[in-house]
């Protein structure tokens, strides 16, 4: 059975995902502390087959070189956002007081439509506004979605970053989010998880 693990990582409390079945995983935004990181997948004796990252500013991509050197796992991103992982001024880390946060290349792009990485098979969504190459990961047998910071419990993700975009937010919301079930879990990046259904009835932005 896949199992999905919660960790807030790095200086913004980033949500990184754990995906795991059968010893195998997937790291989704690993932001940060990947001492913490390692310990968690190590203890549970996980290897990393692949990381994915939902987009590339600054407090998702902290430990992606980390997790890709210990595991020899490949990196994937949208090709809307393939430069910013080297570039802090579009990932933002220059724009906030942390320091410049940078990575390597990713290994692979991701295309909208069905993917599937050793025994995981998911829908890869584009759902822009937060920035240009976001994208929500959809495991619609399991019922959870990770929706990076495209939407968040009683909330959206900003938008007045570079590339942000608050009416293309919002149709990402209604046109790639809100048409999957109401039960459908939403794990977002920052904050606590929430559904389809009680987002539709009760975020703000939305009412």
């Amino acid at each position: 059975m896949i199992k999905i693990s919660r960790m807030p990582l790095g200086p913004m409390a980033t949500n990184a995902y754990i995906i795991h079945e059968n010893k195998q995983a997937l790291v989704i935004d690993p932001g940060g502390d990947f001492d913490k990181l390692h310990t968690y997948l190590e203890e549970r004796n996980l290897n990393v087959i692949a990381v994915l990252l939902t987009h590339a500013h600054f407090d998702h991509i902290g430990a992606v070189d980390e997790v890709r050197d210990a595991y020899g796992a490949p990196v994937y991103l949208h090709e809307a956002e393939q430069n910013w992982l080297m570039d802090p001024s579009q990932n933002g880390s220059a724009l906030f007081p942390v320091g410049e946060i940078t990575a390597k290349a990713a290994d692979h792009s991701l295309n909208p439509g069905q993917m599937e990485i050793g025994p995981f098979s998911f829908e890869v969504r584009h759902t822009p506004g937060h920035s240009p190459g976001s994208v929500s990961f959809v495991f619609r047998n399991q019922r959870f979605t990770v929706a990076g910071d495209t939407l968040f419990q009683r909330g959206i993700g900003r938008t007045d970053l570079p590339g942000g975009s608050r009416q293309q937010l919002e149709e990402s919301i209604q046109e790639q989010l809100f048409r999957l079930r109401d039960d459908m879990r939403i794990y977002p990046g920052h904050g606590m998880p929430t559904t389809v259904g009680e987002e539709k009835e009760d975020n703000p932005f939305f009412l």
